[in-house]
């Protein structure tokens, strides 16, 4: 199966939220780049509401479930939090296809590391079952290490979400094989151990294309600030269309 392309829509309601007019339109937004193809719809509601808000995600979820309606049975909505009881009382009551669970202080400007494991998996293990037992697949934001992949799989995660910022200021620095090295062996256990790779931070045209050849079996790419950037050049149809493009052209490619 190709690798998904789930858009980011935090930065949509982000500029939305700095005037009271509603505009620009999350859902009109969320639309659109699932008219260009997009495969989901991610979304991180922090506790401050600073960009998505709670009252966007259900809207979200029936929009999701719309398109799957219409026959895009392959659209997902993924709702990544820290899971806190406000966090976990909202995903189990709009139930997405993926819960991917991240360790951010609630006043953190972004995420920038995966979770403590092992250190964390007795706090982690009973909030994965929880997830799972109503129907929901769970993934850890993890960074690329052995202990991790081992980690995540004990407490009973399906999938881990690579977190890649560092690839990106190494792809940056010029450092491109190198940075690559850790992700291909974490993705490399963590498949041998059953477990679905995800990816997502910092992933942009220029460093995706690099990145889906080297994990041919990557599950899926979650992608926000650097698609609502290209966005301004393009508009949010052609900005999903250029990202497609890099993971379908890599893949094609392959074939």
């Amino acid at each position: 199966m190709p690798t998904a392309l789930s858009v980011n829509v935090n930065k949509i309601a982000l500029l939305r939220n700095q005037r009271h007019t509603g505009m620009p339109s999350v859902v009109g937004l969320a639309r659109r780049v699932l008219d260009a193809g997009a495969d989901g719809i991610t979304v991180h509601p922090r506790p401050d509401q600073r960009h998505i808000r709670e009252s966007d995600v259900p809207e979200l979820s029936e929009v999701v479930a719309e398109y799957r309606a219409s026959g895009r049975s392959e659209v997902e909505f993924n709702v990544e939090g820290y899971p806190d009881e406000r966090f976990l009382t909202l995903v189990e009551r709009v139930k997405p296809h993926q819960v991917t669970l991240v360790p951010d202080a609630p006043d953190q400007a972004t995420s920038d590391h995966g979770w403590d494991l092992p250190g964390q998996a007795e706090m982690l293990a009973p909030v994965v079952a929880r997830l799972k037992s109503g129907g929901m697949r769970v993934a850890l934001f993890a960074d690329p290490l052995p202990a991790v992949m081992e980690g995540a799989k004990a407490v009973g995660a399906d999938r881990v979400e690579l977190y890649t910022g560092p690839y990106f200021d190494a792809h940056l620095a010029g450092q491109r094989s190198d940075a690559l090295e850790p992700f291909v062996a974490a993705a490399t256990l963590a498949r041998s151990l059953g477990l679905g790779v995800n990816a997502g931070h910092d992933l942009t045209l220029e460093n995706l294309g690099a990145f889906c050849a080297a994990i041919p079996w990557l599950a899926e790419v979650s992608i926000g600030h650097a698609i609502t950037a290209d966005a301004l050049d393009l508009g949010f149809a052609g900005a999903v269309r250029a990202y497609r493009g890099v993971i379908h052209g890599v893949q094609s490619g392959r074939a």
